[in-house]
């Protein structure tokens, strides 16, 4: 048995928690892409076709916010100010759904996070004591031009205002590649990680990533 205890800013201890370590190894996998590669839509199809979870930090946070639970609530605080959430939160989030779906859980798509050395050191952490680490961490690889291109074109059927911007849209490529890449460089010197090349028809894409989740399926 393990178990984990979550502080919140007061150090009152607001997730506590007992689990058994898994017997059975979990498929989990980072899939990371910037704006426009296409990720939540493999990491969708990736998680149908081997029955993972697909998890993303945006979706978690509404959905724990939204039932209200102790970590919502806690969460909430911050949202509401206007401010990031803390790892920890996000952490003991995940560390929840862990929780709640364990002797279950095939494996775990986590999409786009972690997004800070900090939080793939505390997410390693948090599956090294499921017996249940990373496996691998698959990176979309596509150039700035098409990604451009994707999102002008997103922008005309999303209204979205930051997809109708070219230099808008420029400055948020660079924002994520300076904060991703040294999260990709952690990740490369466990050996993890792999880039896969991002253009082309989706159900090529799809393969290719395919070809690198059927060894640990097997």
């Amino acid at each position: 048995m393990g178990s984990h205890k979550f502080l919140n800013q007061d150090n009152r201890i607001f997730w506590n928690f007992k689990f058994n370590k898994s017997t059975k190894k979990m498929i989990n996998i980072v899939l990371f892409g910037p704006p426009g590669s296409g990720k939540g839509t493999q990491a969708k199809i990736l998680a149908e076709k081997y029955e993972l979870k697909h998890v993303s930090t945006g979706d978690l946070l509404r959905a724990e916010v939204g039932a209200e639970t102790v970590l919502g609530l806690e969460a909430k605080k911050y949202m509401d100010a206007g401010n990031l959430v803390p790892d920890k939160v996000v952490i003991g989030m995940i560390a929840g759904l862990l929780e709640r779906e364990a002797g279950t859980l095939k494996g775990v798509i986590f999409d786009g996070f972690p997004r800070t050395v900090a939080q793939a050191e505390a997410l390693d952490e948090l599956l090294a004591s499921h017996n249940a680490p990373i496996l691998k961490v698959l990176s979309l690889d596509v150039s700035e031009e098409e990604l451009v291109k994707r999102l002008l074109e997103r922008g005309k059927d999303s209204g979205r205002a930051d997809d109708q911007n070219e230099g808008t849209i420029r400055n948020r490529l660079k924002v994520y590649n300076d904060s991703t890449a040294p999260v990709a460089d952690f990740y490369n010197t466990q050996g993890k990680a792999q880039l896969i090349k991002g253009e082309g028809d989706i159900d090529d894409i799809n393969n290719l990533l395919c070809q690198e989740l059927n060894a640990f399926a097997a």
